[in-house]
Order: structure tokens, then sequence, then C-alpha cells
């Protein structure tokens, strides 16, 4: 008992934040950095798995190199929201305000997400990659949660 009191009073003063609920926040953040690295990871063998160069052959040479690019830049971008979540959890779980608006932002844009991959994105092509569709739902439902309550912290 004693010794929780003085290492949430340490907590509190190191980071200025109130014991294990900071902590268990803290630490979904880091799960949330988990889940983005996997999206990384599961972006490099996708174009093979939708046949992105099978589908785009008719496409002209610069609008498929638009394409490429911009697919690049997302995955650059999410992976730096994973550099953020394991560099910066503390702020992001509300230990500052630009860290509660980033972790806002989060939330917003993998909400966004949602709702384009469920309404905007070809039917069909879901349908055939049914697991993997469900288990990247799953993961943005989880960066939506996990970023929500930090936001709202």
């Amino acid at each position: 008992m004693l010794l929780e009191r003085l290492l949430t009073a340490r907590i509190t003063e190191h980071h200025g934040e109130v014991g294990m609920n900071a902590e268990w926040m803290v630490r979904a953040i880091w799960g949330a950095g988990l889940v983005h690295s996997g999206i990384v990871v599961a972006n490099f063998p996708l174009p093979g798995r939708l046949r992105v160069r099978e589908r785009l052959a008719g496409v002209p040479l610069f609008i498929r190199q638009i394409f490429y690019v911009h697919w690049l830049y997302i995955v650059i971008v999410v992976g730096m929201f994973a550099a953020l979540c394991f560099g910066f959890a503390r702020e992001l779980a509300g230990g500052s305000g630009l860290g509660r608006f980033l972790s806002g932002f989060l939330c917003g844009f993998w909400a966004l997400r949602i709702v384009l991959q469920v309404f905007y994105y070809d039917r069909m092509v879901r349908r055939e990659n049914r697991i993997l569709d469900w288990l990247y739902l799953g993961s943005l439902v989880v960066l939506v949660a996990v970023f929500g309550a930090a936001a709202w912290r």
C-alpha cells in the first residue's frame, strides 16, 4: 500500500498524470503503436495480393506513378503514427494539450477510415478477402477506441 502510494506520487510528480489509469492508457497507446506497425507491415504484400500491377496495367503511367507515391506516403504516415505512439505515449495519453489534440485527430482519422472501408470500398474485393477485411476493421475499431479514450481523458 505504501509502495503503491509512493510509486503513484512519483509517477504524478514526474509525468503530471495520475497513477494506474494513466499507466494503463500509456500501455494501450503502445498497443496502438503495434497495430500501426502491423498496418505498415501488411502493406508490403498487399499490392501483390490485390493484383495492383495487373489492375493498373491500362492506366496511364503518370496516374500509376501518382497511385504508388500516394500509397508509399500513406505507409510512411502510418509509420509515423506508430513512432508517435512509441515515443510520445504519455503525451498522447492526455499528458498535454497537444497530445490530446493528436489523440483526437487519430481517433477521427481512423473513424473516417472505418466509414470508407465499410461504405466506399468495393464489396466484391472485401468479400474475396473477408478475413483480412475483418482483421483490418477490428484493428481500426481498436485504434478509434484507444485514441478516443485518450482524447477525452
